[in-house]
C-alpha cells in the first residue's frame, strides 16, 4: 500500500517544520508539501496531489475557512484534518469550519512541557486521526469521500463498500412502545452531521433529545451555539442540572459527562464528572445507560459516525428494556466505527444514510402518537 501522501498548510514555519518531522518518521506518511496560507495551497494542490490536507484555521491571506469554501465550491473530495487552536475564538472558528466538511481537527499542543511532549502529542493525535480519516486506521474503515465528481482521478474514488452479510434494513412491524426520549452518540465527522440531522427536525417535536458529542469543552460550547441557531429546536449545552423538555436538545459539556435523571413529572439532565468511559468523557454509554434508567424502553437511540465503540453498551441496554435503536450508515460516515459496532451486533434496527436519519427519527417518535404529526402546532394539553 502506498504511503499516505499529506499537505500542511499552516502559516508558522516552525509548525510546518514540526509536523513534517514527525509526521516523516512513519514509514506510511509521505509529507508531499506545505504552503504557507490558503492561496499557496490552491496553487499546489495540482501538482502535490496530496490525499489528505493537514491545515491551520486562521491564516494570513487566504484563511483555513476561505480554503474549505473554495474546496467546497470545487465539489473537491480532498479530505481536511484541522490542526488548531483550544480557545473560545479557535473553537467557534473549528466548528465552522467542520461544518464546511472538514472530516475532523487536532487542537494544537501547549504547556505539554517540552518539545519532545509535543511531538508525542502530534504522534498520538495528528498520526492517528490521519490514519483513520483514510481508513489506514486500527479501527473501521473510513467512508468514501464525498461528493466525488465524476471526473475525479481514479485514485481519488473510493470502491463501493460491500453491505454486512445479516444486516436487514429494517425489522417489521411498527415500535410496540412509545419514544419519550431520543439519545444520540456521536463522534468523528459528528459536527457536520448534526448539522444536517438537528435542523431537519420539526419545532413542535414532542421529545427532548439528548446528544453526546466527543469534543473539548470550548468546542461543544461553540457546538451547541451554532446549532441552535441553525435549527427550529433549542438547542443547549448542559453545563448544569436543567429540566429537559419536549422540543428541546441537549449536547454534554466536553469533559464532563451528562445523565438523565427522573425526579416526579420532570425529566432533568445533570453534569456527571465520574470517570471515563471507553476513554470518553462525556461518554455515550453513561447517557444511553442513564436514559434507559429514566425512560426504560421508551426510547430511540440513534449511533452516528465516529471512531471507536462508544455507545454499544447502551445500545444493549435501550435494546434490552424493548426500546429503538437505528445507525448511520457507512458510506456517509467519515468513520464507520461506533455504527458499525453497534450494526454488527445485531442492536440496529435500521441502518440509514444520514439525509435518512431526521426523517425516521420523526416517524418513529410519531408511530405512537396518532395526535401528534410534525410540522403542525403541538395540541395544547397533550402529555409529550
Amino acid at each position: 500500500m502506498s504511503p499516505i501522501r499529506v499537505m500542511i498548510v499552516d502559516d508558522t514555519s516552525a509548525v510546518r517544520r514540526v509536523l513534517t518531522q514527525v509526521l516523516e518518521e512513519e514509514t506510511d506518511i509521505s509529507v508531499v508539501g506545505t504552503a504557507s496560507n490558503g492561496h499557496e495551497a490552491l496553487e499546489r494542490l495540482p501538482r502535490l496531489a496530496p490525499d489528505i490536507l493537514l491545515l491551520d484555521i486562521e491564516m494570513p491571506g487566504m484563511s483555513g475557512l476561505e480554503l474549505l469554501r473554495e474546496l467546497r465550491a470545487a465539489q473537491s473530495p480532498l479530505p481536511v484534518l484541522l490542526f488548531s487552536s483550544l480557545t473560545e475564538r479557535g473553537a467557534m472558528v473549528t466548528i465552522e469550519a467542520l461544518l464546511l466538511g472538514a472530516r475532523d481537527y487536532v487542537t494544537k499542543p501547549s504547556m505539554l512541557g517540552s518539545a519532545g511532549a509535543a511531538r508525542d502529542y502530534i504522534r498520538r493525535q495528528v498520526v492517528t486521526k490521519l490514519r483513520d480519516i483514510l481508513g489506514r486506521g486500527a479501527g473501521a474503515p473510513a467512508r468514501a469521500a464525498a461528493p466525488v465528481p465524476a471526473t475525479a482521478p481514479a485514485r481519488l474514488r473510493a470502491p463501493v463498500a460491500p453491505a454486512l452479510p445479516g444486516l436487514r434494513p429494517s425489522l417489521p412491524g411498527e415500535p410496540a412502545q412509545p419514544v419519550d426520549a431520543v439519545v444520540i452518540a456521536v463522534s468523528t465527522g459528528g459536527p457536520n452531521a448534526l448539522s444536517e440531522v438537528i435542523p431537519a427536525l420539526p419545532g413542535n417535536l414532542p421529545v427532548p433529545v439528548f446528544i453526546v458529542q466527543h469534543m473539548p469543552t470550548f468546542f461543544t460550547q461553540a457546538l451547541a451555539r451554532r446549532l441552535d441557531q441553525l435549527s427550529p429546536l433549542a438547542v443547549h449545552e448542559c453545563t448544569a442540572a436543567s429540566v429537559a423538555r419536549p422540543g428541546q436538545v441537549w449536547l454534554a459539556q466536553g469533559g464532563v459527562h451528562m445523565a438523565v435523571a427522573r425526579r416526579g413529572d420532570e425529566t432533568w439532565v445533570v453534569p456527571d464528572d465520574g470517570e471515563p468511559e471507553n476513554f470518553c468523557r462525556p461518554s455515550a454509554d453513561v447517557l444511553f445507560r442513564t436514559a434507559v434508567s429514566a425512560f426504560g424502553g421508551r426510547l430511540l437511540g440513534v449511533v452516528m459516525t465516529g471512531m471507536g465503540n462508544d455507545g454499544l453498551a447502551g445500545c444493549r441496554e435501550i435494546r434490552a428494556a424493548g426500546g429503538q435503536v437505528i445507525v448511520q450508515d457507512r458510506d456517509s460516515s467519515v468513520v464507520w466505527g461506533m455504527p458499525a459496532c453497534v450494526a454488527e451486533a445485531g442492536l440496529a434496527q435500521q441502518v440509514l444514510p444520514l439525509s435518512a436519519l431526521a426523517p425516521e427519527i420523526v416517524r418513529r417518535v410519531e408511530a405512537t402518537r396518532p395526535w401528534y404529526q410534525a410540522g403542525t402546532p403541538v395540541q395544547a394539553g397533550v402529555p409529550a
